[in-house]
């Protein structure tokens, strides 16, 4: 079966988290075609080398050449590090460029390409017309989804939230508090109230609501597990539960991966999974919005296909069909 009027991929950093988890999702998606992976590293090694367990599903092999006869082109890299690849390489302007990274979610541009924010629960519309994408932070994701219904209806004060992720936020590379030993049975925090995902929160938040000017506190954790995130934010709010509830449900009705739960939500209902799951509780004049995600999927990987079936005219949910694993 021939593959010409799929769409065609490629990866530039497919040996990180991020990286591999695109990888798994373009495999796997019906409508596209993984022609390359790059990586400095293993140039010549099979994927599966790095990512075991992608043995038996292709033989690929990550490549240090970069074609340019693709329609879109996934930056798998680090921070700071997706502008000096677009500065030193000529990729041909019709090619499609998502973002993971958060060089340009602020608003900057590079060599003339202005990047639109992805996230197509604020603006699906503008993401649909875009040839650029910056991929939005895994933190500013959940955060987020939490609090646009309130920020569409000039609800937000100030808000205070604390978010919990697992260890693979933190990036494939080996830190002294990404060990076995040290984040097992173990919890910290990080860049209190400073967490850089704060500048576009506020300003995906300030473009819903542009009088807000209440303070974001963020308190970011590390969990003793690998994946997942689970936000817990609360302001003043004069709504009731029912009434926050019909919000909600209401602002979220039309996007296929953010849901509404009227029970108890637990974190092993969204990993692996591309969803966000929100609940909500009303206490003693506070409205409480917990929100969780796969920090890896649509905290990054899925929520970057999801904007490449956007810009593509693809189905929104193409290749993003994922079971999660809750026992």
């Amino acid at each position: 079966m021939g593959t010409s009027n799929k769409k065609r991929a490629g990866i530039i950093g497919g040996a990180g988290y991020t990286g591999g988890e695109t990888i798994r999702l373009l495999l796997n998606h019906p409508d596209v075609e993984l022609a390359f992976v790059h990586s400095r590293s293993n140039v010549g090694n099979p994927l599966y080398a790095v990512h075991s367990d992608l043995l038996g599903e292709t033989d690929l092999q990550f490549t240090g050449e970069i074609l340019g006869d693709v329609d879109v082109i996934f930056l798998c890299l680090g921070h700071g590090e997706s502008v000096k690849f677009l500065e030193s390489n000529d990729i041909p302007a019709a090619v499609r460029i998502i973002d993971l990274s958060q060089d340009f979610r602020l608003g900057e541009s590079v060599k003339g390409r202005m990047f639109v924010y992805g996230l197509p629960e604020w603006h699906r519309d503008e993401i649909k017309k875009a040839s650029n994408i910056a991929n939005p932070g895994c933190f500013a994701t959940g955060i987020q989804l939490g609090l646009l219904p309130l920020a569409k209806a000039g609800l937000l004060n100030e808000v205070h939230t604390t978010g919990i992720t697992g260890s693979t936020g933190a990036g494939q590379s080996l830190q002294s508090t990404s060990h076995f030993t040290w984040r097992a049975n173990n919890i910290s925090t990080y860049k209190v109230l400073t967490h850089q995902h704060l500048k576009e929160i506020r300003r995906t938040l300030q473009a819903l609501q542009p009088a807000y000017s209440g303070a974001l506190n963020f308190v970011p954790v590390r969990g003793d597990f690998p994946r997942g995130i689970w936000v817990t934010s609360y302001l003043e709010c004069a709504l009731s539960l029912e009434e926050a509830y019909e919000l909600y449900t209401k602002y979220y009705e039309d996007h296929p991966f953010t849901h509404v739960s009227l029970k108890q939500i637990d974190l092993k209902q969204v990993v692996n999974t591309n969803k966000c799951i929100i609940q909500l509780e009303k206490v003693d004049g506070k409205l409480v919005i917990h929100s969780i995600e796969d920090n890896l999927i649509k905290g990054a990987s899925g929520q970057a296909v999801q904007n490449m079936n956007l810009i593509l005219g693809l189905e929104e949910t193409a290749g993003l069909k994922l079971k999660s694993i809750v026992f």
